[in-house]
């Protein structure tokens, strides 16, 4: 039979036939039909030493309350250390980090160091994502192909104008929130210090003025050179580019920095748009354009020269601001093997990228052939 259906009279009475009597605990266990090992616990309960046994349960309570208590401020305390303010964040937030740690810790703990109900984490991990959140998913993965596509150079001001372009309704600042948790940001840097002095050339005085906004095609043109480096030596880059659009216009690339060089581009330049009127063409005082063969092309072409202070790259910051973003977006990136090697990368910049599909601050946020095709179309519409 089972200890706990006798009645506390009945065992006080059991154990005082062991004590006051002087029966051994076999005989009275055998003649009350128990257990020795019930009566031997009834002893501990209710005999002499019932008290120190009594009070030696009660510390072993407490030591394991103590215990309890220490391993719960202890969990608490590496909650808090990993929690990293997720008390201030959303629920949502705090439902996310108690999935992420319940192996770790009690669900139960979690939810009551983080002020949440258990039931409404439970509901949560039951429900599905919101719409809110869906719609973040998908819209981040549409900034990472753009942003992929522009060569993983565009910030989220660009990105949002080909957001709004594919038909997407989101706002700016949405953008920048999903790049920022995304971790996808803008190319930046490269940057050189420029000198701001310099003396007026006296073949070709400054005309240009810096009047770098055009109110139409073909008025002003502006040209330079710059180098790339490959292991198999310096390839030399010169550019035209429409003061209007920012298009690039013309460009040739060379092992060697002659006039060569400068006219293959100029003469592309001419070849693609064939202005009817006069065109002004700006450069600094480098001495391919300062060369008989560049005045006798521009004289021959109908074009007037314009040339940059010596020294002052303002001047003619449009070629420059150009030439920095090919270098940070592209160049900079590697060194080419070889000039064909950067020819080909610098050859798909130019036509494929940066003409035809990279948004311009200075172009209404829209590529220089789109520019381009828009203002043809209101000079049509009038």
């Amino acid at each position: 039979m089972s200890s706990k259906r006798y009645p506390e009279e009945f065992k006080v009475e059991a154990v005082r036939q062991v004590t006051d009597r002087g029966r051994s605990v076999a005989q009275v266990a055998e003649g009350l039909g128990v257990t020795t090992h019930s009566l031997y616990v009834w002893l501990k309960k209710y005999g002499p030493q019932a008290k120190e046994y009594q009070a030696k349960t009660e510390d072993q309570a407490e030591i394991r309350r103590l215990q309890k208590e220490l391993k719960r401020v202890t969990e608490e305390r590496d909650i808090f250390k990993k929690s990293r303010g997720v008390l201030r964040q959303s629920v949502r937030v705090r439902y996310a980090f108690i999935r992420e740690h319940q192996v770790q810790w009690p669900v139960r703990g979690l939810c009551t160091l983080l002020d949440v109900h258990p039931s409404g984490y439970y509901a949560w991990l039951r429900s599905p994502k919101s719409r809110r959140a869906q719609a973040d998913e998908r819209l981040s993965g549409l900034i990472k192909q753009f942003w992929l596509e522009s060569g993983a150079v565009y910030g989220y001001r660009k990105i949002h104008r080909d957001m709004r372009e594919h038909g997407e309704s989101c706002g700016p600042n949405r953008v920048y929130r999903l790049m920022r948790g995304a971790g996808i940001r803008a190319q930046v840097g490269y940057r050189k210090p420029r000198h701001k002095a310099g003396k007026v050339h006296a073949a070709s005085p400054n005309r240009l003025n810096r009047q770098f906004n055009p109110e139409s095609p073909n008025e002003f043109w502006a040209t330079d050179i710059t180098h790339i480096r490959t292991h198999e030596g310096w390839l030399y880059l010169a550019v035209v580019l429409d003061l209007f659009s920012r298009r690039v216009i013309g460009w040739s690339m060379q092992s060697r920095i002659t006039s060569e060089l400068v006219l293959d581009a100029l003469l592309m330049a001419v070849w693609r748009r064939k202005p009817t009127g006069k065109v002004m063409v700006h450069s600094d005082q480098g001495s391919q354009y300062t060369s008989q063969d560049w005045t006798s092309f521009l004289r021959a072409h109908g074009l007037e020269g314009s040339m940059s202070r010596r020294g002052n790259c303002h001047d003619n910051a449009v070629v420059e601001s150009f030439f920095q973003l090919l270098k940070r977006e592209r160049v900079k990136r590697k060194i080419y093997n070889n000039r064909d090697e950067a020819r080909a990368e610098i050859f798909d910049y130019i036509e494929l990228f940066y003409n035809e599909r990279r948004r311009h601050s200075s172009n209404e946020q829209l590529s220089p052939v789109e520019y381009e095709r828009r203002h043809q179309k209101r000079l049509e519409s009038v």
